[in-house]
Protein backbone atom coordinates (compact mmCIF):
# COMPACT_ATOMS: atom_id res chain seq x y z
CA UNK A 1 0.00 0.00 0.00
CA UNK A 2 1.19 3.52 -0.80
CA UNK A 3 1.54 6.09 1.97
CA UNK A 4 0.79 9.60 0.68
CA UNK A 5 0.77 13.06 2.21
CA UNK A 6 -2.90 13.75 3.02
CA UNK A 7 -4.81 16.98 2.44
CA UNK A 8 -4.31 19.10 5.56
CA UNK A 9 -6.22 22.27 4.75
CA UNK A 10 -6.86 24.56 1.80
CA UNK A 11 -3.89 26.80 2.57
CA UNK A 12 -1.38 23.99 3.18
CA UNK A 13 0.22 22.53 0.07
CA UNK A 14 2.87 20.46 1.76
CA UNK A 15 5.61 20.56 4.35
CA UNK A 16 8.87 19.09 5.58
CA UNK A 17 9.22 15.37 6.25
CA UNK A 18 11.02 16.04 9.50
CA UNK A 19 11.72 12.56 10.86
CA UNK A 20 11.00 8.89 10.18
CA UNK A 21 9.79 6.97 13.23
CA UNK A 22 10.25 3.60 11.46
CA UNK A 23 13.51 2.89 9.67
CA UNK A 24 13.60 1.79 6.04
CA UNK A 25 13.00 -1.97 5.80
CA UNK A 26 11.61 -2.35 9.31
CA UNK A 27 8.18 -3.71 10.27
CA UNK A 28 5.45 -1.41 11.53
CA UNK A 29 2.16 -2.11 13.29
CA UNK A 30 -1.01 -0.49 12.02
CA UNK A 31 -1.62 2.78 13.89
CA UNK A 32 1.98 3.13 15.07
CA UNK A 33 3.80 6.48 14.47
CA UNK A 34 5.37 6.44 11.00
CA UNK A 35 6.81 9.92 10.38
CA UNK A 36 6.65 13.59 11.46
CA UNK A 37 5.45 16.25 9.04
CA UNK A 38 6.16 19.96 9.71
CA UNK A 39 4.05 22.57 7.90
CA UNK A 40 3.96 26.35 8.25
CA UNK A 41 0.79 25.93 10.32
CA UNK A 42 1.16 22.77 12.39
CA UNK A 43 3.49 19.85 13.16
CA UNK A 44 1.82 16.45 12.71
CA UNK A 45 2.64 12.86 13.55
CA UNK A 46 1.29 10.52 10.86
CA UNK A 47 0.66 6.86 11.63
CA UNK A 48 0.91 3.67 9.59
CA UNK A 49 -2.36 2.87 7.77
CA UNK A 50 -1.54 -0.87 7.79
CA UNK A 51 0.90 -3.36 9.29
CA UNK A 52 3.82 -4.49 7.17
CA UNK A 53 7.36 -3.77 6.00
CA UNK A 54 8.16 -0.09 5.39
CA UNK A 55 10.00 1.12 2.27
CA UNK A 56 10.98 4.81 2.31
CA UNK A 57 10.41 6.78 -0.89
CA UNK A 58 11.39 10.17 0.61
CA UNK A 59 14.22 11.19 2.91
CA UNK A 60 14.03 12.91 6.27
CA UNK A 61 14.52 16.64 5.74
CA UNK A 62 12.95 16.54 2.27
CA UNK A 63 10.13 18.89 1.33
CA UNK A 64 7.02 16.97 0.29
CA UNK A 65 3.69 18.02 -1.19
CA UNK A 66 0.09 16.95 -0.67
CA UNK A 67 -0.61 13.70 -2.56
CA UNK A 68 3.06 12.73 -2.86
CA UNK A 69 3.87 9.06 -2.17
CA UNK A 70 6.50 8.99 0.60
CA UNK A 71 6.52 5.28 1.49
CA UNK A 72 5.16 1.83 0.68
CA UNK A 73 4.00 -0.79 3.17
CA UNK A 74 4.24 -4.36 1.93
CA UNK A 75 1.62 -6.82 3.18
CA UNK A 76 -1.21 -4.35 3.96
CA UNK A 77 -4.51 -3.74 2.19
CA UNK A 78 -6.31 -1.16 4.34
CA UNK A 79 -7.02 2.31 3.04
CA UNK A 80 -4.96 5.30 4.03
CA UNK A 81 -8.22 7.00 4.94
CA UNK A 82 -8.08 5.21 8.28
CA UNK A 83 -4.76 6.84 9.08
CA UNK A 84 -5.95 10.26 8.04
CA UNK A 85 -8.91 9.86 10.48
CA UNK A 86 -6.13 9.91 13.66
CA UNK A 87 -5.06 13.24 12.46
CA UNK A 88 -6.15 16.36 14.36
CA UNK A 89 -8.79 18.55 12.73
CA UNK A 90 -7.19 21.32 10.72
CA UNK A 91 -9.26 24.48 10.76
CA UNK A 92 -9.20 26.23 7.38
CA UNK A 93 -7.34 29.54 7.44
CA UNK A 94 -9.73 32.39 8.11
CA UNK A 95 -9.69 35.18 5.53
CA UNK A 96 -10.15 38.83 6.48
CA UNK A 97 -11.30 41.67 4.19
CA UNK A 98 -8.54 43.71 2.54
CA UNK A 99 -8.22 46.09 -0.38
CA UNK A 100 -5.30 47.33 -2.48
CA UNK A 101 -4.30 50.78 -3.70
CA UNK A 102 -1.60 51.49 -6.26
CA UNK A 103 1.52 53.16 -4.88
CA UNK A 104 1.71 56.72 -6.14
CA UNK A 105 4.93 57.94 -7.76
CA UNK A 106 5.55 60.42 -4.94
CA UNK A 107 5.12 57.71 -2.28
CA UNK A 108 7.47 55.48 -4.27
CA UNK A 109 10.02 58.29 -4.36
CA UNK A 110 9.67 58.88 -0.61
CA UNK A 111 10.22 55.17 0.00
CA UNK A 112 13.34 55.17 -2.17
CA UNK A 113 14.73 58.20 -0.35
CA UNK A 114 14.06 56.71 3.09
CA UNK A 115 15.73 53.41 2.20
CA UNK A 116 18.67 55.26 0.61
CA UNK A 117 19.09 57.30 3.79
CA UNK A 118 19.49 54.12 5.84
CA UNK A 119 21.70 52.36 3.32
CA UNK A 120 24.07 55.19 2.34
CA UNK A 121 24.58 57.12 5.61
CA UNK A 122 25.67 56.44 9.18
CA UNK A 123 22.54 57.97 10.76
CA UNK A 124 22.99 58.84 14.47
CA UNK A 125 20.92 61.17 16.70
CA UNK A 126 21.62 63.44 19.67
CA UNK A 127 19.05 65.36 21.73
CA UNK A 128 18.64 68.62 23.66
CA UNK A 129 15.96 70.02 25.99
CA UNK A 130 15.28 73.62 24.93
CA UNK A 131 13.65 76.37 27.01
CA UNK A 132 11.15 78.14 24.73
CA UNK A 133 10.11 80.95 27.09
CA UNK A 134 12.19 83.72 25.48
CA UNK A 135 10.97 82.93 21.95
CA UNK A 136 7.36 82.73 23.12
CA UNK A 137 7.65 86.11 24.89
CA UNK A 138 9.27 87.68 21.82
CA UNK A 139 6.48 86.45 19.56
CA UNK A 140 3.79 87.65 21.95
CA UNK A 141 5.36 91.06 22.53
CA UNK A 142 5.89 91.89 18.85
CA UNK A 143 3.03 89.94 17.23
CA UNK A 144 0.95 92.95 16.18
CA UNK A 145 3.91 94.93 14.84
CA UNK A 146 5.26 91.94 12.93
CA UNK A 147 1.94 91.11 11.25
CA UNK A 148 1.34 94.75 10.31
CA UNK A 149 4.82 95.07 8.79
CA UNK A 150 5.06 91.72 7.00
CA UNK A 151 1.46 90.67 6.45
CA UNK A 152 1.97 87.27 8.13
CA UNK A 153 1.99 85.93 11.67
CA UNK A 154 5.32 85.11 13.25
CA UNK A 155 5.76 81.41 14.00
CA UNK A 156 8.57 79.42 15.58
CA UNK A 157 10.20 78.10 12.40
CA UNK A 158 11.98 81.37 11.40
CA UNK A 159 13.76 81.42 14.76
CA UNK A 160 15.00 77.87 14.21
CA UNK A 161 16.08 78.66 10.65
CA UNK A 162 18.13 81.60 11.90
CA UNK A 163 19.56 79.49 14.72
CA UNK A 164 20.59 76.79 12.23
CA UNK A 165 22.23 79.35 9.93
CA UNK A 166 24.17 80.79 12.89
CA UNK A 167 25.32 77.31 13.93
CA UNK A 168 26.32 76.43 10.35
CA UNK A 169 28.37 79.61 10.14
CA UNK A 170 30.10 78.78 13.40
CA UNK A 171 30.66 75.13 12.43
CA UNK A 172 31.06 74.87 8.62
CA UNK A 173 31.96 71.19 8.94
CA UNK A 174 28.22 70.55 9.39
CA UNK A 175 27.45 72.34 6.11
CA UNK A 176 28.99 69.51 4.10
CA UNK A 177 28.24 66.42 2.06
CA UNK A 178 30.06 63.15 1.42
CA UNK A 179 31.35 62.77 -2.15
CA UNK A 180 33.24 59.47 -2.52
CA UNK A 181 36.85 60.46 -1.84
CA UNK A 182 36.19 64.07 -0.76
CA UNK A 183 34.12 66.16 1.64
CA UNK A 184 32.32 69.01 -0.13
CA UNK A 185 31.80 72.22 1.89
CA UNK A 186 28.72 74.27 0.97
CA UNK A 187 29.40 78.02 1.17
CA UNK A 188 25.73 78.97 1.12
CA UNK A 189 22.70 78.48 3.39
CA UNK A 190 19.74 76.97 1.55
CA UNK A 191 17.56 75.25 4.16
CA UNK A 192 15.10 72.45 3.36
CA UNK A 193 11.85 72.54 5.35
CA UNK A 194 9.99 69.24 5.68
CA UNK A 195 6.24 69.68 5.11
CA UNK A 196 3.47 67.14 5.22
CA UNK A 197 1.25 67.38 2.14
CA UNK A 198 -1.83 65.38 1.15
CA UNK A 199 0.20 63.32 -1.32
CA UNK A 200 3.18 62.81 1.00
CA UNK A 201 6.22 64.47 2.57
CA UNK A 202 7.93 67.26 0.63
CA UNK A 203 11.00 69.37 1.48
CA UNK A 204 10.93 72.73 -0.31
CA UNK A 205 14.13 74.76 -0.05
CA UNK A 206 14.39 78.37 1.17
CA UNK A 207 17.48 79.83 -0.49
CA UNK A 208 19.99 82.23 1.08
CA UNK A 209 18.46 82.08 4.54
CA UNK A 210 21.40 84.07 5.92
CA UNK A 211 20.22 87.09 3.91
CA UNK A 212 16.52 86.92 4.80
CA UNK A 213 14.75 88.56 7.74
CA UNK A 214 12.36 86.73 10.04
CA UNK A 215 9.50 88.31 8.09
CA UNK A 216 10.86 87.19 4.72
CA UNK A 217 11.40 83.69 6.06
CA UNK A 218 7.82 83.51 7.32
CA UNK A 219 6.54 84.70 3.95
CA UNK A 220 8.56 82.00 2.19
CA UNK A 221 7.23 79.35 4.57
CA UNK A 222 3.65 80.39 3.93
CA UNK A 223 4.26 80.46 0.17
CA UNK A 224 5.68 76.93 0.15
CA UNK A 225 2.99 75.61 2.51
CA UNK A 226 0.28 76.79 0.10
CA UNK A 227 2.08 75.28 -2.90
CA UNK A 228 2.60 71.99 -1.05
CA UNK A 229 -1.10 71.89 -0.17
CA UNK A 230 -2.12 72.28 -3.81
CA UNK A 231 0.66 70.07 -5.17
CA UNK A 232 2.19 72.88 -7.25
CA UNK A 233 5.77 72.79 -6.03
CA UNK A 234 8.30 72.98 -8.87
CA UNK A 235 11.16 70.51 -9.09
CA UNK A 236 13.82 73.18 -8.59
CA UNK A 237 12.06 74.25 -5.38
CA UNK A 238 12.74 70.83 -3.88
CA UNK A 239 16.43 70.45 -4.75
CA UNK A 240 19.69 71.80 -3.41
CA UNK A 241 19.18 72.21 0.33
CA UNK A 242 22.22 71.91 2.60
CA UNK A 243 20.35 71.19 5.87
CA UNK A 244 16.80 70.10 6.76
CA UNK A 245 14.44 71.14 9.56
CA UNK A 246 11.48 68.89 10.34
CA UNK A 247 8.70 70.03 12.69
CA UNK A 248 6.88 67.01 14.10
CA UNK A 249 5.45 69.25 16.82
CA UNK A 250 2.65 70.43 14.53
CA UNK A 251 1.26 66.89 14.77
CA UNK A 252 1.83 66.61 18.53
CA UNK A 253 5.09 64.65 18.44
CA UNK A 254 7.09 64.95 21.65
CA UNK A 255 10.27 63.24 20.47
CA UNK A 256 11.55 61.55 17.32
CA UNK A 257 14.75 60.61 15.51
CA UNK A 258 14.56 62.43 12.16
CA UNK A 259 15.98 60.65 9.14
CA UNK A 260 18.78 62.23 7.12
CA UNK A 261 17.98 63.84 3.79
CA UNK A 262 20.96 62.67 1.64
CA UNK A 263 23.42 64.03 0.74
CA UNK A 264 23.02 66.48 3.64
CA UNK A 265 25.13 65.94 6.75
CA UNK A 266 22.42 66.66 9.33
CA UNK A 267 18.73 67.27 10.01
CA UNK A 268 17.08 69.05 12.95
CA UNK A 269 13.84 67.68 14.37
CA UNK A 270 11.75 70.06 16.50
CA UNK A 271 8.75 68.97 18.50
CA UNK A 272 5.74 70.02 20.55
CA UNK A 273 6.16 72.60 23.32
CA UNK A 274 5.05 71.35 26.72
CA UNK A 275 5.10 72.94 30.15
CA UNK A 276 7.37 70.89 32.42
CA UNK A 277 8.87 71.34 35.87
CA UNK A 278 12.57 72.21 35.78
CA UNK A 279 15.15 73.19 38.40
CA UNK A 280 16.33 76.81 38.01
CA UNK A 281 18.35 78.66 40.64
CA UNK A 282 17.69 76.04 43.23
CA UNK A 283 13.91 76.14 42.71
CA UNK A 284 11.45 74.03 40.74
CA UNK A 285 9.60 76.16 38.21
CA UNK A 286 7.25 75.46 35.29
CA UNK A 287 8.71 76.36 31.90
CA UNK A 288 7.69 75.73 28.28
CA UNK A 289 10.15 73.16 26.98
CA UNK A 290 10.83 71.47 23.65
CA UNK A 291 12.91 68.42 22.81
CA UNK A 292 15.15 69.04 19.81
CA UNK A 293 16.84 66.18 17.95
CA UNK A 294 19.81 66.39 15.61
CA UNK A 295 20.40 63.40 13.35
CA UNK A 296 23.76 63.46 11.60
CA UNK A 297 25.93 61.42 9.27
CA UNK A 298 28.61 59.92 11.50
CA UNK A 299 30.91 59.62 8.50
CA UNK A 300 31.11 63.42 8.40
CA UNK A 301 30.61 64.41 12.04
CA UNK A 302 31.73 63.02 15.36
CA UNK A 303 29.59 63.16 18.48
CA UNK A 304 31.48 66.14 19.91
CA UNK A 305 30.80 68.21 16.80
CA UNK A 306 27.14 67.19 16.58
CA UNK A 307 26.45 67.97 20.25
CA UNK A 308 28.27 71.31 20.00
CA UNK A 309 26.22 72.22 16.92
CA UNK A 310 22.95 71.42 18.68
CA UNK A 311 24.03 73.44 21.72
CA UNK A 312 24.59 76.48 19.47
CA UNK A 313 21.01 76.18 18.23
CA UNK A 314 19.78 75.85 21.81
CA UNK A 315 21.76 78.97 22.77
CA UNK A 316 20.11 81.11 20.10
CA UNK A 317 16.58 79.83 20.77
CA UNK A 318 16.89 80.42 24.51
CA UNK A 319 18.18 83.97 23.88
CA UNK A 320 16.81 85.13 20.51
CA UNK A 321 18.03 88.69 21.12
CA UNK A 322 21.46 87.19 20.48
CA UNK A 323 20.60 87.29 16.77
CA UNK A 324 20.63 91.09 16.88
CA UNK A 325 24.33 91.01 17.71
CA UNK A 326 25.22 89.08 14.54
Amino acid sequence: MEVTIPTLGESISGGLLADWKIADGQLVEKGAPLFMLDTDKVSLELTAPESGKVAHLAKAGERVSVGQVVAKIEGGTASIAAAVAVLPTVVPERTRPTHREAITPIRQRIAERMVASHQTTANTTTFADVDMLAVMQTRQKHAAFFEEKHGVKLGYMPFFIKAVVYALQKMPQVNTRWDDDAIVYNDYYDISIAMGAERGLVTPVICDCDKLSLGELEQQLLHFAEKAKTGNLALDELNGGVFTISNGGVYGSMLSTPLLNPPQAAVLGIHAIEERPVALGGQVVIRPRMYAALSYDHRLLDGREAVSFLQLIKQVIEDPAFLLLQ
